[in-house]
């Protein structure tokens, strides 16, 4: 292994980037598809294992039947939980000849340990935190690329787990899981779990589920996830669960539509996408959970799919009796492999009564505006930030020559950096992508193709040189600052590019997580920002509030539930004021709090809680229901639907509380209520 020279990475106190080696013959990231293949088999170790999480996720993990074998805490040997610790990956590997391992470490510490595991060479990496810096993850997808030994599944994701294997890694609720036929992959953790439930009460259970994760550049995406279900000698039929951001889901349904015209005996697939009632230009929980410039909408990935031959369903408890039906018509049984003819696969929508057309925002006209993730600077500091990078002539536009798109963003199809370009700044049909290699930069572009796309006039090299230097300027920012979109628009007057429109966005990980970035943060303008998002995101908790007549607040937890369940109320005929995510580890506290926030918004008449326990504990919301119902002193009427872990407590508890509270385990019920109640008030 050695270090590469990274000229555009040169940030205080980071070293270069290490490549590995594949073998003699050309192999590459490709060929490690296999090592998702886990099952009673599978060897795994943690990486920050004595720590509290890991230590309480191994203990379940090893009761259910996972071979855990040990794990790593640097700076430490001896036992845990009665198996070794050793204090690096590469003596772990010697000793224990692991298959797998788990990462739990911390933000701020996890591109260090990932890029151990894959200097190790260990099969598997499964990365489950959040926040990762976007730029610790393109450095380790630039690793990734050039050997062909580990596979990595996250980060931002809760894991994989085979049901008939009974091996676990990562955090799912092992209660929902049963040994079965039933093959997931899922952006999103609550709604996996919702599916493992859904399938577990049809009688299908589960053979390999596969979370990939909500990261903007998931180490395992949708395509390569669905490959390896399709040769799964456990998996009879297939759920995917994606959601808005990127086109990994565009991708998936090329595949599908490959398998089933290359198949005589397809295995049935069943899908569903968050988020078709995003708010426009947010980011809707997860890191990833954005429409970025370019990318299609929640709708656009549905008409894909289903095109694909996809059976689409608008809520995830629906997937078991949709299943079933298929399996049937198919001949698959529910107990033995399909064996018998083709099956036919025509566009379908299940709701949950009927499915009226749900109203997308409106996209802004000048594409380049559209996405605020985080942390953007005003126009102003932007084009000082481009004086500053490279002498780049900016001001305001005088109404003379054509504005173009010109930036740097990510491509999440390559997990790499790319340059973004469009000769219309008001069409997103002509923006076109053109990526590069993290480590090297856009040096090794040919400006000339980006000219020729933006329709630059080229006279003698001038315009193409003053192309090329606004690039380079967008680059060392890129890096330097550690951007996640910078877009501009540019004229080209005299010969020359002038910059007249900038709007940058930053990685607030990057601070947050990892400490890095504080002039950025000097730079901020709380005022300019929401300030109930911005009290919310103290505790940990997403809020947005959501255009409309917006009668209904919503209470979730986890991302993608929580687009889901506003997605479903509207499909249902409800008005929902907010999207609100209490994260993955609420507590009583924020569940109040939550509370607090929703009846901010005077337009709220009912609140409807939705919760899928999986580290989230069914009993602990109800408390918090029951605590902001005492200290609130709620006037309007709350509709409870619980499920998951400790869903028989919570349910309890809410019943004996002697409150005006509407529970329900169904959520179709749940729903019907919720608007039946947000207009009678």
């Amino acid at each position: 292994m050695h270090r590469v020279a990274r000229p555009w990475l040169a940030r205080p106190g980071r070293g270069g980037s290490r490549t590995f080696s594949s073998t003699s013959t050309r192999h590459g990231y490709a060929d490690t598809l296999p090592n998702l293949r886990i099952g009673s088999h599978t060897r795994v170790i943690f990486q920050g294992f004595t720590g509290k999480q890991a230590t309480a996720d191994a203990k379940d993990s090893i009761e259910w039947g996972t071979k855990i074998v040990g794990g790593v805490t640097p700076g430490r040997t001896g036992e845990h939980l009665g198996l070794p610790v050793l204090p690096t990956v590469r003596q772990a590997v010697e000793e224990l000849k692991p298959d797998a391992t788990a990462i739990y470490v911390s933000a701020r510490h996890a591109e260090s340990a990932i890029e151990e595991a894959i200097a190790a060479e260990i099969p598997l990496i499964v990365a489950v935190a959040e926040h990762i810096p976007l730029h610790d993850m393109l450095r380790i997808h630039s690793i990734l690329k050039t050997q062909s030994k580990s596979r990595l599944v996250g980060a931002n994701a809760p894991g994989i787990i085979s049901a008939v294997g009974k091996c676990r890694i990562g955090f799912q609720p092992l209660p929902c899981f049963s040994p079965g036929q039933v093959g997931i992959v899922a952006k999103s953790g609550t709604l996996s779990y919702e599916t493992v439930a859904s399938t577990t009460r049809a009688g299908l259970g589960q053979s390999l589920c596969i979370g990939v994760g909500g990261d903007i550049l998931p180490g395992t995406d949708l395509r390569e996830a669905l490959q390896v279900l399709e040769t799964d000698p456990d998996t009879d039929a297939i759920v995917l669960v994606g959601e808005i951001g990127g086109t990994g889901e565009l991708d998936a349904a090329a595949w599908i539509k490959d398998y089933y015209s290359r198949t005589d005996s397809p295995k049935p697939i069943v899908g569903l996408i968050a988020g078709r009632c995003e708010a426009p230009g947010r980011i809707m929980g997860h890191a990833g959970a954005f429409t970025a410039i370019g990318e299609p909408d929640a709708s656009a990935k549905i008409a894909a799919l289903e095109d694909a031959g996809v059976v689409m369903v608008n809520h995830p408890s629906r997937f078991g009796d949709v299943l079933k039906q298929k399996l049937k018509a198919k001949g698959a049984g529910f107990a033995h492999k399909s064996a018998s003819s083709r099956s036919t696969h025509r566009r379908e929508f299940h709701t949950m009564r009927h499915r009226p057309r749900v109203e997308a925002p409106t996209p802004s006209s000048h594409v380049a505006m559209q996405q605020k993730r985080d942390f953007h600077l005003p126009e102003d500091q932007c084009m000082n930030l481009l004086r500053e990078a490279g002498r780049i002539n900016c001001g305001s536009y005088s109404g003379h020559g054509e504005r173009r798109l010109l930036g740097i963003g990510i491509d999440r199809s390559t997990r790499s950096p790319c340059i973004i370009a469009s000769p219309d700044i008001t069409s997103e049909s002509t923006i076109k992508r053109f990526p590069f290699d993290f480590q090297r930069g856009p040096d090794d572009l040919a400006a000339e193709r980006i000219a020729n796309h933006l329709h630059i006039i080229t006279k003698g090299n001038a315009a193409v040189e003053s192309l090329r230097a606004v690039i380079k300027s967008l680059a060392k920012i890129f890096y330097e600052k550690e951007a996640y979109l910078l877009t501009t628009h540019i004229v080209e007057r005299l010969g020359a590019i002038k910059v007249v429109g900038a709007d940058f966005g930053f990685d607030d990980a990057a601070f947050k997580s990892a400490g890095r970035q504080p002039e950025l943060q000097a730079l901020r303008d709380p005022a300019a920002e929401d300030e109930a998002e911005r009290e919310a995101a103290k505790s940990g908790i997403v809020y947005i509030k959501l255009e409309g007549e917006g009668t209904i607040g919503t209470l979730v937890n986890g991302a993608g539930l929580a687009m889901n369940t506003v997605d479903a109320l509207a499909d249902a005929g409800g008005s929902v004021a907010n999207f609100l995510d209490t994260g993955g580890k609420a507590t009583s506290v924020t569940v109040k709090e939550s509370f607090g926030l929703i009846l901010g918004d005077p337009r709220v008449k009912v609140v409807f809680v939705n919760i899928f326990g999986g580290l989230t504990l069914g009993d602990m919301i109800a408390r918090g229901v029951i605590l902001a119902f005492q200290e609130l002193a709620l006037t309007i009427p709350v509709v409870v639907r619980i499920r998951g872990t400790n869903e028989k407590e919570g349910q309890k508890l809410i019943a004996d509380s002697g409150l005006p509270l509407f529970a329900f385990d169904d959520f179709e019920e749940a729903a019907a209520k919720a608007i039946e109640l947000s207009r009678r008030a």
